[in-house]
């Protein structure tokens, strides 16, 4: 069964609603984003969330104790980072945070992507596909080829959970998780008035045609 992150949440109104559409994830961006929040912003959107959702915080150039500083503070159950890391950077991160990680890898050419998703599984609990667009990853509402992407790791799989990230809305989400079949859907400007403000009405038709493709 596929679930759904909500992600560049900003209103705690649009998290409430979320989780009563039974979202597995919502999701706050520190990140450089038109979508960005800051930590007493964040604090508030999370206010509704229970435990039985994950908080996820997105992260980009962000040192690591940075990141462990903020995750800790929200109480974040997921980092996202949409950055190069290595072993150092993973130690130290690791030591002052003891969530998991999401890895961010940028879906162009397929066999660098493959390569990409490898590389960065040591370091990751969950590798996040997202659509590469002149060189820049995350937030570009523009989709992949997700079929491709699907025959590539189905020859060469990741045993780690794979979330879909990219252009996704109420009419094509159900075409992306026939395609690939990933583990969670990742979904923000297309199901957006604004930017960080969602439609509940998109909002609950995405969640209907997630759980329709689920379940077929």
């Amino acid at each position: 069964m596929t679930t759904i992150k909500f992600c560049g949440l900003t209103l705690p109104d649009d998290a409430e609603f979320a989780v009563e559409l039974g979202a597995s994830h919502v999701g706050a961006i520190f990140a450089e984003s038109p979508r960005r929040v800051s930590e007493i912003a964040a604090k508030r959107v999370f206010e509704p969330v229970g435990s039985s959702v994950r908080r996820v915080g997105v992260f980009g150039r962000s040192s690591a104790p940075a990141v462990a500083s903020t995750a800790n503070l929200l109480r974040l159950d997921v980092v996202q980072l949409h950055r190069a890391v290595d072993g150092a950077f993973m130690g130290r991160l690791k030591a002052g945070y003891g969530g998991q990680v999401w890895l961010v890898v940028g879906v162009g050419d397929v066999q660098r992507t493959i390569a990409d998703a490898h590389e960065r599984s040591q370091f990751a609990d969950a590798i996040l596909l997202d659509t590469s667009v002149a060189g820049s990853t995350g937030g570009t509402g523009k989709t992949f080829d997700w079929e491709s992407a699907a025959d590539a790791f189905s020859r060469e799989p990741i045993d780690l959970p794979i979330i879909l990230a990219g252009g996704l809305n109420p009419r094509n989400v159900g075409n992306a998780i026939r395609a690939f079949h990933p583990d969670v859907v990742d979904v923000s400007s297309g199901v957006e008035t604004s930017p960080g403000i969602k439609d509940h009405n998109l909002m609950r038709s995405f969640a209907e045609a997630v759980h329709s493709a689920s379940i077929v």
